[in-house]
């Protein structure tokens, strides 16, 4: 696509990020636009991509999303923008083509043409912070099927003598109700490696990942990656090989970079 820009819209359940660009070393990237209701919100990132002359945009959305009508699901927590055809409004308003995937997918996209697992075909990006979702790659493409994963909603055992319900609205004690960042302020985490490494441990010996990029805000807690490191290799017991974990190598970017890359 030569040095054409292309636009980036990752689509978060507290902030919109808007960009244009070819790459992280060619990147515009608008103010963080706060996620309001739908019209207020798409009216100011429609406002952003006015007049750039953009045609394509990709979009990494919060979920649950309707990849087939590119539309956010009607399950959202997200209680104003349940069944929003987000793909569609953007499309139409800018007249651009639209790629549109979860925020996660996107982010397991941007690492991997840029970040921590280039030249990696096996791999799991997971996002801990307000909620946690996962991306997999499995030998060279996003995993999709029925719908998309939605690994933060695993069920996990629980600690003993853990008497903390859980913060999921759905399913209360699953990994994002245990291990969120919204668990983990009501909880005081002081079983969060434990959860977490419970639920590697699940993905790892379904999908057998070379790497697992551990994202979001929850992991930039000091010792939380190693203390996880060291807690799965413990439940593995040796049956299957650890994958390695890392830290995003686009940090705060690889949302919207993973956007930007859905439609290169």
């Amino acid at each position: 696509m030569g040095t054409a820009l292309v636009g980036a819209i990752e689509a978060g359940g507290t902030k919109f990020i808007c960009a244009v660009g070819t790459g992280p070393a060619d990147l515009e990237v608008s103010p963080p636009i706060p996620t309001r209701s739908p019209e207020e919100t798409l009216r100011d990132v429609i406002a952003f991509f006015a007049g750039r002359g953009v045609k394509k945009i990709g979009i990494g959305c919060f979920g649950p999303v309707d990849l087939e009508r590119a539309a956010i699901t009607k399950t959202t927590p997200k209680l104003d923008w349940r069944g929003v055809p987000i793909g569609t409004i953007i499309q139409r308003a800018l007249d651009v083509k639209v790629a549109i995937d979860t925020d996660v997918n996107a982010a397991a996209l941007g690492e991997h043409r840029w970040g921590a697992v280039q030249g990696i075909d096996d791999f799991v990006y997971l996002t801990v912070g307000t909620g946690i979702g996962g991306g997999a790659m499995v030998n060279g493409r996003l995993a999709r099927g029925l719908a998309h994963p939605e690994m933060g909603h695993l069920r996990l055992p629980r600690v003993k003598g853990d008497r903390f319900k859980g913060v999921c609205p759905l399913h209360g004690d699953c990994l994002e109700g245990m291990a969120s960042g919204p668990a983990v302020a009501a909880s005081g985490g002081a079983y969060e490696a434990d959860y977490l490494a419970w639920a590697l441990m699940n993905i790892t010996c379904t999908l057998s990942p070379k790497m697992i990029v551990m994202g979001g805000g929850v992991m930039k807690t000091k010792g939380l990656i190693e203390a996880v490191r060291v807690k799965l290799k413990q439940e593995l017991r040796g049956y299957v090989p650890a994958p390695k974990l890392v830290r995003p190598k686009l940090g705060d970017r690889a949302g919207v970079l993973g956007s930007l890359a859905l439609v290169l």
